[in-house]
């Protein structure tokens, strides 16, 4: 999973603040995009259905045409 923060729909709203990204990083726009393999995303989500970390939150934006 490629996590880009300027590219998700989700980025300075209050999704973008409950985030796990922001909550472990706190991304900022020099840093680029964070990749997380399948076996990261698992443990990430196993953290967050148990309630020790928010969920990944990241949605892309529509392309534009």
């Amino acid at each position: 999973m490629l996590i880009d923060c300027d590219s998700c729909e989700m980025q300075n709203t209050s999704h973008c603040k409950d985030c796990v990204v922001t909550y472990m990083l706190e991304p900022k726009p020099d840093r680029g995009a964070v990749v997380i393999d399948a076996d990261e995303e698992r443990a990430l989500r196993e953290l967050a259905d148990g309630g020790l970390v928010p969920r990944i939150r990241m949605r892309y934006r529509p392309r534009s045409a």
